[in-house]
């Protein structure tokens, strides 16, 4: 069978530009199309609530895992609870204390491959002075120069001295916080 020279090179571009192992790094972060939630429990009723301000640095090259770098930077004071009296309440010195702590954020120290789409992600959690190890399993989809990274971890308030005074009884207001976080990039051609 003979396949003329042009149909093989369009070929070749479509599967280039479809391939995961292509040669793009994903870095461009797009965050008014990115969100971090928090869920948590008060009073035995489960919650949702989001922070509305944060920034992303990341790089990410599937073919070239030992350079994957992020940094989500959060403005605490931008949390919204649900409710104007929480948003009051959750900046305060008991809870975030975004007057001497503004920013949380989250380092990366590693990403592992766990087979397909997911991988495993570890880094430093810094809250509120206090910074801890955490895990997050990830999963990452690519269309075309578009990627997304899904994940979720838990960590525990208390930890972070998040809720101090009357507010360290779990019965009120649970330990465990779950973090959920979806980030959207786009790429660029990798550089050789």
């Amino acid at each position: 069978m003979n396949i003329p020279a042009k149909c093989l090179s369009g070929i070749s571009m479509l599967l280039l530009l479809t391939s995961p192992a292509s040669a793009l790094e994903y870095k461009l972060a797009q965050p008014e199309q990115s969100v971090v939630t928090f869920g948590f429990t008060l009073m035995g009723a489960p919650l949702e609530g989001t922070f509305r301000k944060f920034a992303t640095e990341l790089y990410f090259d599937p073919a070239k895992l030992a350079k994957a770098q992020a940094r989500i930077e959060v403005n605490v004071a931008s949390i919204d609870t649900g409710s104007n009296e929480g948003n009051e309440e959750v900046v305060g010195k008991k809870w975030f204390n975004a007057k001497d702590y503004p920013t949380a954020t989250f380092v990366s120290t590693g990403l592992k491959a766990l087979g397909g789409n997911r991988y495993q992600a570890t880094g430093k959690l810094s809250i509120k002075g206090k910074t801890l190890d955490v895990a997050a399993p990830v999963t990452f989809q690519s269309e075309g120069t578009r990627g997304t990274f899904d994940g979720t971890f838990s960590i525990k308030r208390l930890d972070y001295m998040i809720g101090e005074g009357e507010w360290t009884d779990v019965s009120s207001v649970a330990n465990e916080v779950q973090i959920k976080f979806h980030v959207v990039v786009n790429a660029s051609p990798a550089r050789k």
